[in-house]
C-alpha cells in the first residue's frame, strides 16, 4: 500500500478539564473518502481542526500531505481545503467577491466562473451572500473550499441542519468529487451520509476510535441478523429478551428496545408471547436490515443520536 497522505497517531487534545480527543489514530490514503461518524460532542470536529491547522494538539504525531500543522501552517493551507462547521460571510459580499477574495489567498487557484458554472451559482454571482438560500450558501462554502484545487478536502458536517432535498444535493456533489478521486476528510453524525459517502469510516465515541474499516466492514460485525426495533407499553428486562428464541442480542434504547436476530419469524412470535405473559402490549415493531447504527449500539450500549 502506498504512503498515506494523512497520518494520525495517538492524538490528544484537551480543553481544561473535558478531554475531547483521546489517543485517535488513522491513516487516509490519496483519492480517499474517510468518515468520522459520532455522536455530537464524540471529539470529530477537534480532531479535524488540528488536522487543518486550526488547532494545537496537546500529544500525538499529524502528517497532512507531508506537512505537520503545526510546524508548516503556511504550506498547508496551500494545499487543503475546508469547509467548516459553520460558516457565515458578510451579508453584503457578493458571490463571486468572495471567490476573488478567497482566491487571492492561494498561489495556484482555479477560474472562478468554472466553479460558479460546476455549483450552480452563475446566476447568483452578483448576488449578496444575504440572499442566499441554506443550501446556495452551503454550496458556495464548497467552492471556497475547492478553489485553491486541494489535494485533500475536509468537511465538517457538510450537511448538518440542511433539508433533506438539500442534503441531496450536497451528496450529489461530494459522489461526484469521490468519482473524480479527490480526497475527502468529513465528519458526520448522519448514519445514511457515512455509508452512502465514505470508503471508510472510523467511528468515534468519547473521544475515541472504537471501530474502524469500511461500511460494509462494519456492519459485517452484525452479519446474518436481523434488526428489530420495538416500543412497548410497559418496561421490560434486557436478560428477558436476550434469551428469547432467535434473539442474539437485547439492548434497551432511550425510546425502546433494538433486538438482534438470526431467525427473524421465530424471535417475533417468541417477544409476543412474552408480552402475553408479561401483560405487557407492543407499540410499534420495526424490522430493518443492519447499519452502522447497528455497530455503534452494539459497541456503546445507546443510539447514536442519544
Amino acid at each position: 500500500m502506498a504512503n498515506p497522505i494523512l497520518q494520525v497517531e495517538n492524538l490528544e487534545k484537551r480543553y481544561e478539564d473535558v478531554h475531547a480527543v483521546r489517543g485517535v489514530s488513522f491513516t487516509v490514503q490519496e483519492g480517499e473518502v474517510f468518515g468520522l461518524l459520532g455522536p455530537n460532542g464524540a471529539g470529530k470536529t477537534s480532531t479535524i481542526e488540528v488536522l487543518e491547522g486550526l488547532r494545537v494538539a496537546d500529544a500525538g504525531r499529524v502528517s497532512v500531505c507531508g506537512f505537520d500543522p503545526q510546524k508548516d501552517p503556511n504550506e498547508l493551507k496551500q494545499v487543503i481545503g475546508a469547509a467548516l462547521q459553520a460558516t457565515s460571510l458578510p451579508d453584503k459580499l457578493r458571490v463571486h467577491e468572495a471567490l476573488l477574495l478567497f482566491g487571492s489567498f492561494y498561489r495556484r487557484k482555479r477560474k472562478s466562473d468554472e466553479l460558479l458554472t460546476r455549483f450552480g451559482l452563475e446566476e447568483k454571482r452578483n448576488a449578496f451572500y444575504s440572499q442566499l438560500s441554506g443550501g446556495q450558501k452551503q454550496r458556495l462554502v464548497l467552492a471556497l473550499a475547492l478553489l485553491n484545487d486541494p489535494k485533500v478536502l475536509f468537511l465538517d458536517e457538510p450537511t448538518a441542519g440542511l433539508d433533506p432535498q438539500v442534503r441531496r444535493e450536497i451528496y450529489d456533489v461530494i459522489e461526484e468529487l469521490r468519482r473524480e478521486k479527490k480526497t475527502i476528510v468529513l465528519t458526520t453524525h448522519y448514519i445514511e451520509e457515512a455509508e452512502r459517502l465514505c470508503d471508510r469510516v472510523a467511528i468515534v465515541d468519547h473521544g475515541k476510535v472504537i471501530a474502524e474499516g469500511s461500511p460494509r466492514e462494519l456492519k459485517a460485525r452484525s452479519a446474518n441478523t436481523t434488526r428489530i426495533e420495538v416500543r412497548l407499553s410497559k418496561p421490560a428486562a434486557d436478560t428477558a429478551l436476550k434469551g428469547l428464541d432467535g434473539v442474539t442480542d437485547a439492548r434497551e434504547l432511550s425510546d425502546g428496545y433494538v433486538l438482534h436476530c438470526q431467525r427473524t419469524a421465530p424471535a417475533i412470535v417468541a417477544l409476543v408471547k412474552h408480552l402475553e405473559s408479561q401483560n405487557n402490549e407492543l407499540v410499534s415493531l420495526e424490522i430493518a436490515t443492519p447499519s452502522l447504527e447497528d455497530v455503534f449500539i452494539e459497541l456503546t450500549g445507546r443510539r447514536l443520536r442519544d
